[in-house]
C-alpha cells in the first residue's frame, strides 16, 4: 500500500500526492502517457527513487525500501529494457537473480520452476544471454526475478521493443505466473489492448496524479483512456 507519495527531482515533481492499493493474488496496470510517473511509482517501491512524502506499507508494516533489503521481503523488480547480463550463460543470469539464496539445491530448484514457466529456455541454458531473440531475453529478464519467489513483481514495460505475436505470448505467461504462482503482478504498460485483458485493476496517471482507478471494462467505456492518451483529459 502507498498512500500520499511524492517524488520531485529538482524541484520538478514526478509523482503528487500518490495512493496505490495492492491486494493479494492481483494483477494492476499502470497506464498513461510518458512522464506520467508510472514507473516512478515502482522505482519509489523498490527503493530505488526516494519518496519525499508520504508511507509505504507492506503487510500491514511501514517499510522504507531499500533495493538490497526489499528483496528479503517478497518483492522483486523486473526493470524495463531487458537488462540482462548478455556476456553470461542464460543459467548464470538465472543464478545471479537468485544471489540471495545462499543453498545451491535451492538455487537449482527455482532455475527448474522457471524453465517450467519458460521452457523455450531450456535448450539455451548454457547459451551465452546475449544470443537470445528479444522475446527469449524478456523471458530470461522475467525468470531472473522470479529467483527470489516474490509476492509481489514489479514489471516495467516487459513488451517493450517485441512483435505482437511475442507480446501476446509474455503478459500470457504474466497471467500464468499470477495464477500458479499467486504472485501479484503491478506493470507498467503502454501496450493497453494487451495489458487490459489480464488486469484486475488499472491505475490510470497523468502528470503525476492517479486520475482513474478502475476495471479493464469500465475504462474501455468511459472513453477516458483516449482523452489521456491523447493529450485531451482535462481535471
Amino acid at each position: 500500500m502507498m498512500r500520499d507519495i511524492k517524488v520531485a527531482f529538482g524541484g520538478v515533481k514526478a509523482l503528487d500526492g500518490v495512493d496505490v492499493d495492492i491486494n493479494e493474488r492481483e494483477i494492476i496496470a499502470l497506464m498513461g502517457p510518458n512522464g506520467a510517473g508510472k514507473s516512478t511509482i515502482l522505482k519509489a517501491l523498490f527503493g530505488i527513487y526516494n519518496t519525499n512524502a508520504g508511507i509505504i506499507k507492506l503487510r500491514g508494516n511501514i517499510i522504507h525500501p531499500v533495493p538490497h533489503e526489499i528483496v528479503h521481503l517478497g518483492i522483486s523488480f523486473v526493470p524495463q529494457g531487458r537488462q540482462i547480463f548478455k556476456s553470461l550463460t542464460v543459467r548464470e543470469n538465472l543464478e545471479m537473480g537468485g544471489v540471495i539464496i545462499k543453498n545451491k539445491k535451492a538455487v537449482d530448484e527455482r532455475i527448474e520452476e522457471v524453465i517450467d514457466i519458460f521452457p523455450a529456455l531450456r535448450i539455451k541454458l548454457n547459451h551465452k544471454s546475449g544470443s537470445l531473440s528479444g522475446g527469449q531475453q524478456q523471458m530470461l529478464a522475467i525468470g531472473r526475478g522470479l529467483m527470489t519467489d516474490p509476492k509481489l513483481l514489479l514489471l516495467d514495460e516487459p513488451s517493450l521493443g517485441l512483435s505482437p505475436k511475442m507480446v501476446k505470448e509474455v503478459f500470457m505467461k504474466v497471467k500464468e505466473i499470477n495464477e500458479k504462482r499467486g504472485t501479484a503482478i503491478v506493470v507498467v504498460e503502454h501496450n493497453i489492448k494487451s495489458i487490459l485483458t489480464i488486469v484486475n485493476r488499472a491505475y490510470l496517471l497523468d502528470k503525476g496524479k492517479i486520475i482513474k482507478v478502475d476495471t479493464p471494462d469500465n475504462l474501455i467505456s468511459s472513453g477516458i483512456l483516449e482523452k489521456v492518451f491523447m493529450g485531451h483529459y482535462k481535471e
